[in-house]
């Protein structure tokens, strides 16, 4: 493949925490714990305040991504669990997605150091704002269906399975661009655009999209730009990127919990008329070219330009129901394997409804998988590289 695909702008490293429910009942019995204290809004400066948070949202069985006061935090939370190191952040996941599928990529990485350097795999070069080795870990906890925790007044238990992500990471922050971006660029038939959520001053965050701005200009003009929403920290700050760069955007993609962050409300998945409705609403406030939901059920791109990504998202959800199945083991033969095992019943019937109900609609329904221990870490990340993956085949076989 001639073109490259480049993916930024900040990549991670993640202390992948292993569930254990007994751990974290003594944790709670250790800090006294309550049901009534339990809130996802509370700041987390401490290691009492950050298992509060995980059991509110275990509770509530939704996936965020929240800031913490410091990498120590995480550090003394983490030491109680056994957990894995491994790589994060929306374009290394997705590269790693891409390796694993036979498609090397370029990374821009704003941090880096011997982690970094001993996970990333060869198919994947790099360019890098870091002038020195740091490390300021993401803390990852995956919950399960029926997470069960034990309080003094009472147990928490989850409703889904899901994940979390905690962290403080001052160069994500600052997402200091490489001065090799705009040369990166020359040659890219992808560029996927993450990670701003993580930043928390407004006039830096205005100087980086004008900057990022800057070095697209030399991105050739049949390239595709995608960009992946996320939990911002602050967040009035979605809406400033958006201003931005929305006319640069071909695709944008959300999961779930974006989706209803945005319209302030829980919408029933697998209801017609009120995914329908959120999808208007939705691409009202997102006026995209194509604007991509994807959920547990289903994954659907609305806009005037949607028609042209089907086998893509096709792509992007197989890919994403190998990782679940799998792992990180998945390859190119597992994702065959996906293809042939049965949607979800619920998926199909919401899809059919939404292309019946808005013209500019497509859509393909997740699979239906029974999976003893299921990978819910970074399956957003996965379903964008199998998007990536399945644009990139669907120009070569134009």
């Amino acid at each position: 493949m001639d073109r490259t695909l480049v993916l930024g702008l900040g990549g991670t490293v993640d202390y992948e925490l292993s569930w254990d429910s007994t751990v974290f009942d003594r944790l709670a019995h250790a800090h006294g714990v309550r049901r009534h204290e339990l809130t996802t809004m509370a700041p987390i400066t401490d290691e009492r305040s950050l298992l509060v948070a995980v059991l509110a949202f275990v509770a509530s069985g939704t996936g965020a991504e929240r800031f913490v006061a410091s990498s120590q935090v995480i550090e003394d939370f983490v030491s109680h669990f056994a957990y894995s190191i491994t790589l994060g952040g929306t374009g290394v996941r997705a590269g790693l997605v891409l390796d694993a599928l036979g498609i090397p990529s370029v990374q821009h990485l704003v941090s880096i150091d011997d982690n970094v350097r001993r996970l990333l795999p060869e198919s994947i070069s790099y360019v890098s704002s870091a002038t020195e080795d740091t490390l300021d870990p993401h803390l990852i906890v995956q919950y399960p269906v029926g997470a069960h925790v034990r309080l003094t007044d009472g147990d928490v238990l989850s409703p889904a399975p899901n994940r979390l992500i905690f962290a403080n990471d001052p160069p994500n922050r600052r997402m200091l661009l490489s001065a090799d971006l705009a040369s990166a660029l020359t040659d890219a038939g992808v560029f996927l655009v993450s990670g701003f959520n993580t930043m928390q001053d407004h006039d830096l965050l205005e100087l980086r999209l004008a900057e990022v701005q800057r070095a697209m200009q030399s991105l050739p003009a049949d390239s595709l730009v995608y960009y992946e929403d996320a939990g911002f920290y602050s967040r009035d700050f979605a809406a400033t990127v958006r201003a931005r760069l929305l006319p640069q955007i071909d695709v944008y993609g959300m999961n779930e919990d974006e989706l209803q962050e945005y319209l302030g409300r829980a919408v029933n998945l697998l209801d017609p008329a009120d995914v329908i409705r959120a999808l208007r609403e939705a691409h009202m406030i997102i006026p995209a070219r194509a604007l991509v939901v994807h959920t547990r059920y289903w994954a659907i791109a609305t806009g005037p330009e949607a028609g042209r990504h089907r086998a893509a998202l096709d792509s992007a959800v197989r890919v994403a129901a190998t990782r679940y199945r799998v792992g990180d083991a998945l390859r190119a033969a597992d994702v065959e394997d996906t293809a042939a095992m049965p949607r979800h019943g619920g998926g199909e019937a919401l899809v059919a409804a939404v292309e019946a109900a808005l013209p500019d609609a497509v859509g393909v329904a997740a699979f239906s998988l029974d999976v003893a221990s299921p990978t819910t870490v970074g399956l957003g990340d996965t379903f964008v590289g199998g998007f990536l993956a399945g644009a990139v085949r669907s120009k070569e076989h134009a």
